[in-house]
């Protein structure tokens, strides 16, 4: 089965439930999308409806607010913040920085980083981390960086939950040209456990991009907003590239009370740190093979025993969907060729569904 059979994004439960003749209307649960199940903060939606009427009126054109909320948020200054459409707009603008240079990502990650590539004509080379434990070595991306203009990371990398630290990010940098960009995908940061802060080093190294998504934390992915953070005069060369008013009103102006709101990101930390050991330790004695995540969605496989009992990935993710549950399959990750499947944390309750769901499909 090659990748363009598959849907390119695991949401999509039409194309699924089709491609194994299940009916259109059988009930699922989606497992595949990584959201924080708290979200959207209960105050929203009556927000939204109160300033309504601003949807008269163009945004405000350099989005100065929401710039400057962010700007405090970070520690940084509002000259280093560009709000973004969401983080898939963020990430072709980084692209569109290099367009028609050489561009390196390593995989298995994201897809729009390759995608962003294309459309911007960069000639792209793909490093692979190994499995099981896709682990980044930095020292075996050292031929590349040099030859590189741009580099594409994810932390925590999705879909495999793997975080490289703060000091291999630094070691990176200081091997790279000053003319090349070291763009770091930011968009699970908020939803990581234990991971050090990478906005210090914008200090020390104007090279280095980091993009951010707000649409994860507060489960706000049809609302599309995003921001990147880097060097003042790195965000004007950004800014070049991007479309005005490509940030709706409603979206700029909920930054910041969304990044206001400590109450809401309190619960979230306390859940994320209750529910995502728990579902490794529960995933890994249901026996799967379990890549060691810091974020709230795990990359699995059948272990050895269940190798041997002819169960594989896909057949799983058939079994999981017939049992009404949407996992991620892996068919549009590159190096990855659909051996793996990725799943979600979410609250307890439903945490404790997929449980047991799982263990009826792994019988």
């Amino acid at each position: 089965m090659t990748s363009t059979t598959w849907p390119n994004h695991g949401g999509d439960a039409a194309a699924l439930l089709k491609r194994f003749g299940l009916p259109a209307d059988h009930p699922v649960e989606d497992v595949s999308a990584n959201l924080n199940p708290l979200g959207p903060p209960p105050w929203v939606a009556d927000w939204l409806v109160e300033r309504f009427s601003g949807l008269s009126r163009y945004p405000e054109p350099s989005y100065r607010a929401a710039r400057q909320a962010i700007a405090e948020h970070e520690g940084i200054a509002p000259e280093q913040v560009l709000l973004t459409n969401g983080g898939a707009d963020a990430i072709f603008l980084a692209a569109a920085l290099h367009a028609g240079q050489r561009g390196l990502i390593v995989t298995p990650t994201f897809g729009e980083y390759a995608r962003a590539c294309a459309a911007h004509r960069l000639v792209v080379t793909e490093t692979a981390l190994e499995a099981p434990c896709f682990g980044l070595q930095v020292a075996a991306l050292d031929a590349g960086v040099l030859q590189a203009d741009v580099i594409f990371l994810c932390r925590p990398n999705n879909p495999t939950g793997t975080l490289i630290s703060a000091t291999e990010i630094e070691r990176l940098l200081s091997c790279m040209p000053s003319t090349a960009t070291l763009v770091v995908d930011e968009a699970f940061i908020d939803l990581a456990l234990d991971a050090e802060p990478l906005t210090p080093l914008l200090a020390y190294y104007p090279q280095l991009v980091l993009l951010r998504s707000m649409t994860k934390f507060y489960t706000l992915p049809g609302l599309r907003l995003g921001y990147v953070l880097a060097s003042a005069e790195r965000v004007a060369a950004l800014a070049c590239h991007q479309p005005p008013w490509s940030v709706n009103h409603l979206a700029a102006e909920l930054v910041a009370p969304l990044l206001a709101d400590t109450a809401f990101a309190q619960r979230t930390r306390q859940w994320l740190a209750r529910e995502q050991p728990r579902m490794g330790q529960a995933l890994a004695e249901a026996g799967l093979t379990v890549v060691p995540s810091h974020s709230c969605f795990y990359l699995v496989r059948p272990g050895p025993a269940l190798c041997q009992r002819g169960l594989s990935s896909v057949l799983l993710l058939e079994r999981l969907l017939h049992h009404g549950m949407l996992a991620r399959h892996t068919y549009s990750f590159a190096a990855l060729d659909g051996d793996w499947l990725r799943l979600a944390v979410r609250d307890g309750s439903a945490n404790d569904r997929l449980l047991k769901v799982l263990h009826d499909c792994v019988r």
